[in-house]
């Protein structure tokens, strides 16, 4: 392991190290497949399993109607997801720790297993109760799915090729953006809801048996002590990210903001983060160890893609809602002005490792965001109604964007830590990401509703909704409102959809800030050897 800030054996680019090979050495890490064919199941396995994974959210999404009609519970369904979110967010620092103490193929077993066995149980539930508990028991498995599939990426693949894997599960995460709407649709119309957790056995199998059997992780060396796991750091970081998110999910929506619930849930998270800190500081082996803030390049990424979090709220939640109640179109076609997103951040993400070998990891992520910066910012500026190829020309410059920004990052930063710490390392990114995306919601779910209670308190109609979900409805069924007053809701919609990118433009702002005044300017990246297994000691 490196010293804090000390560049070992090269820096984040072809173009900047006296040795490419040093840096990029073609063979994998000792253990691991190192062939093409050799790796081809395990990245099939993987792929599976980020599909799980990836597909989950917006297949279930398009099947609340039918499972709400059978299960009710209409008041508290939007716990399917925030449920399943909260159990992926609070875990992934936990399993990154386990990975990396007991080893990447056991975690991620552990992790499907869990995942199918949330699955079966959601399938045979009998009440939304039930249902909402058997979503965070999928989540559990999610978190393991979610961070130990990129760490095994990158223990796989040396830097040369790790754009590869990184693309193709760039491209699940696209393909199931689109398919999970359509798949979960078709599920619920003709057969019953509860396939739409079934179907996860099958796949779910698959992956588990490629997994067994493929995966051969390098045999560990045998500790002189026994690995202590730390179970307390564990739960009290399990509990403060429960308390953060559920303040964050339920603020604004089933209670206020200033209210005793939300300034109780507050509070409590922060008298547990402070127990939890010191926890992790008196922990032998802590969960979240300090090296992951101390060091720059790791603290500077969780930053940029808690930014990032941050501003993707903007086009994944409010822009089908600005597309049906602006432009009027369906479900279907507002979908699809979002999944072109879907379609340029893979294809960018591919042909990003041509750019960071060339100028390095951070001024590629730099140019990326910046470009995500001057997209968000045009938002505002399309015209009132408009077409809906300006919103989905956008959102394709805006995948192309973040494609160049994120891959970049997560690639440099697995690559600046050894094997032992790859998994911690690759959980923080992750976790980062989700709490800003947390964040985001709740933020930018704030500054919506304020911007339409703003324009509907002196509204020329009386009567007319003040929040964002109801304003939707109402544009829903036209008939029921006058010309006039349908088009001041759709101004309205349009106004405070403006005002959510243009946060997301200064958290994109926020992100090249970290980059330029916090990343290093060359990422310390190890050589292919000191990242690799250590081997066995006699």
């Amino acid at each position: 392991m490196h010293r804090e800030g000390t560049p070992v054996g090269g820096t984040d680019g072809i173009g900047d190290t006296d040795s490419p090979e040093a840096v990029h050495g073609a063979a994998a890490p000792d253990g691991a497949p190192d062939t093409a064919r050799g790796r081809r199941p395990v990245a099939a396995a993987l792929m599976l399993g980020m599909g799980l994974a990836a597909i989950d959210g917006t297949i279930v999404a398009t099947a609340v109607p039918q499972i709400v009609g059978d299960l009710g519970g209409f008041s508290v369904f939007s716990w399917l997801f925030s449920g399943y979110l909260l159990a992926v967010t609070v875990t992934l620092p936990v399993y990154g720790k386990l990975s990396d103490t007991f080893g990447r193929k056991p975690v991620l077993i552990a992790g499907i297993i869990l995942f199918l066995a949330g699955s079966l149980l959601c399938a045979a539930a009998w009440n939304m109760a039930a249902l909402i508990a058997f979503r965070v028991v999928q989540g559990l498995g999610g978190g393991a799915l979610q961070g130990t599939v990129q760490t095994i990426a990158a223990d796989l693949y040396p830097l040369r090729e790790r754009p590869k894997i990184q693309a193709k599960l760039s491209t699940v995460w696209a393909t199931s953006a689109v398919a999970g709407p359509a798949v979960g649709g078709l599920l619920a119309a003709y057969a019953d809801w509860r396939w739409i957790f079934l179907i996860n056995l099958p796949v779910g199998a698959v992956a588990l048996w490629l997994v067994a059997r493929h995966l051969h992780e390098p045999a560990r060396p045998r500790p002189a002590t026994r690995p202590r796991v730390d179970w307390a750091g564990a739960l009290a970081i399990f509990a403060t990210g429960a308390l953060l998110l559920t303040a964050l999910v339920q603020g604004g929506v089933a209670w206020p903001w200033l209210s005793a619930p939300s300034l109780g849930l507050l509070g409590a998270t922060a008298a547990l983060g402070a127990l939890t800190v010191l926890i992790e500081r008196r922990a032998a082996d802590p969960v979240i160890p300090g090296w992951v803030w101390r060091r720059r390049t790791i603290a500077s990424v969780n930053l940029a893609l808690g930014a990032m979090g941050l501003l993707m709220v903007a086009p994944t939640v409010f822009l089908p809602t600005y597309a049906q109640s602006v432009l009027g179109l369906g479900p279907i076609a507002a979908g699809f002005v979002l999944s072109v997103m879907t379609l340029s951040w893979p294809v960018s993400a591919a042909l990003s490792d041509r750019v960071y070998n060339r100028i390095g990891f951070r001024r590629t992520a730099v140019i990326g965001m910046s470009g995500a910066l001057l997209v968000l910012f045009c938002f505002p500026l399309l015209p009132y109604p408009g077409a809906a190829w300006q919103p989905a020309l956008l959102m394709l410059l805006l995948g192309a964007t973040l494609g160049l920004f994120q891959l970049p990052l997560i690639v440099g930063v697995q690559s600046t830590v050894g094997w032992t710490e790859r998994g911690t390392t690759t959980a923080s990114v992750l976790f980062c990401r989700q709490v800003g995306q947390s964040l985001g919601a709740a933020l930018f779910g704030a500054v919506a509703n304020g911007v339409l209670a703003s324009r509907l308190a002196d509204a020329p109609v009386s009567g007319l909704p003040g929040d964002l979900d109801a304003v939707s409805h109402a544009l829903e069924n036209p008939s029921e409102l006058s010309a006039a007053a349908t088009d001041y809701l759709r101004r309205a919609v349009d106004t405070a959809v403006d005002h959510v990118f243009t946060g997301a433009a200064a958290a994109a702002a926020l992100a090249l800030l970290v980059l330029v005044l916090l990343a290093p300017r060359r990422f310390p990246v190890l050589k292919e050897h000191e990242s690799a297994p250590p081997a066995p000691q006699d």
